[in-house]
């Protein structure tokens, strides 16, 4: 409720306290997707909530992790990211599906890396981990999020819909990401706790529908389930943005890589301060699935009219992986690349999580209070 007093419009409830608040219990309606465990447990403590991505570990790693944040967040609740994508082989070793490859893909693969003289993996190359490879190493990892009764399962990459009864069973929340409104729609009527609409602008896999569109269109169906925001968030007026559009929180990625805390490489996190909208990528060449990252040689390469066609998941992964070990193991700056959504030209300073999130929440409440006067 608004009241006028001397010219000056005052409002009643504070904005930022939202559905997602009360879901989760916690004091900001912002989401930190991240890999590293300091920087979800600073976004944590802070009064945020965090979301771990572990799609790319074992799930021993994966039961480490989930102990770890546990005795460091006081029985706060957090959330943890696997990759459910259905499309993807039911089994399979690495050499069955790297034998799969077409030779001319393999051809075009080695040609880039004798361009740009591009050094070898100095170690294992790490996708061997990542649940996306096939549905056995996903569910392998899905388990242990069960067994664990980690608070909240998301899903970034496929529907979590199958995972409902076994998660309410057991009192855990269900958020699913989606990209299109017709996703959302499955997922809301399948009884997911929250969905995340997720716009084009954001880093990693992403779909074609820009963040405005679509936050406001899945928020419009969703009813009483609440609705997370993401793409392209960074700042305090994105997080007010969202939630004029109906979102009841934002999920926010890019923000945290130039942390103090993130355990990125500095060379990434000189070359994330430094980016503007501009020197990100919108491509299917490092998974087989549209992907924002920061620009590459890679990338570039596959967007020529000579290249073959992109690969479909998860062949297409297998290949990019030894150009992109082989880039981060040897720190050379111009071949590294890392997911990085179009707000990344918010991001120009590093500092601790703690005051990201801080900063955010300020400036949402200085612009509500813009708009609408001084809040109560």
């Amino acid at each position: 409720m608004l009241s006028g007093r001397k010219g000056v419009v005052t409002m009643s409830k504070d904005p930022l306290r939202t559905k997602l608040c009360d879901l989760l219990g916690i004091e900001f309606p912002v989401v930190a997707f991240t890999h590293c465990k300091d920087v979800a447990v600073a976004v944590i403590n802070a009064g945020g909530f965090a979301v771990l991505g572990e799609a790319m570990h074992t799930p021993d790693e994966i039961a480490a992790d989930i102990g770890w944040i546990r005795d460091r967040v006081e029985g706060k609740p957090f959330g943890v990211d696997l990759v459910l994508p259905a499309s993807v082989p039911p089994s399979g070793s690495i050499d069955d599906l790297t034998s799969k490859i077409p030779e001319s893909h393999r051809k075009f693969a080695a040609e880039i890396k004798e361009k740009y003289d591009v050094p070898d993996p100095k170690g294992p190359v790490d996708l061997h981990q990542w649940g996306g490879l096939n549905q056995e190493l996903a569910r392998a990892q899905l388990d242990v999020l069960l067994d664990e009764r980690v608070p909240v399962i998301a899903s970034g990459l496929g529907s979590p819909a199958f995972i409902l009864d076994a998660a309410h069973e057991r009192d855990m929340l269900v958020f699913g990401l989606v990209g299109k409104a017709r996703q959302a729609k499955r997922q809301i009527e399948a009884g997911v706790d929250a969905v995340i609409a997720q716009g084009y602008d954001a880093a990693g896999h992403t779909g074609a529908v820009g963040t405005f569109s679509i936050v406001a269109e899945v928020a419009a169906m969703a009813g009483d389930t609440p609705i997370i925001a993401a793409g392209g968030v960074t700042t305090g007026r994105h997080l007010a943005a969202a939630l004029c559009l109906g979102a009841s929180g934002v999920w926010t990625g890019t923000l945290w890589l130039a942390s103090r805390e993130s355990d990125i490489d500095m060379i990434i996190k000189e070359r994330l301060l430094a980016a503007t909208v501009e020197d990100t990528s919108y491509s299917t060449s490092i998974s087989g699935m549209t992907m924002r990252v920061l620009d590459c040689p890679w990338t570039e390469e596959w967007a020529k009219p000579e290249a073959p066609d992109v690969l479909p998941a998860p062949y297409q992964m297998l290949l990019s992986a030894d150009y992109l070990q082989g880039a981060n193991d040897n720190r050379r700056e111009d071949l590294m690349t890392e997911a990085a959504g179009q707000g990344v030209g918010f991001v120009t300073s590093m500092k601790p999580a703690k005051q990201i999130l801080f900063d955010i929440v300020e400036e949402a409440l200085d612009t509500f209070e813009e708009v609408v006067g001084e809040l109560s």
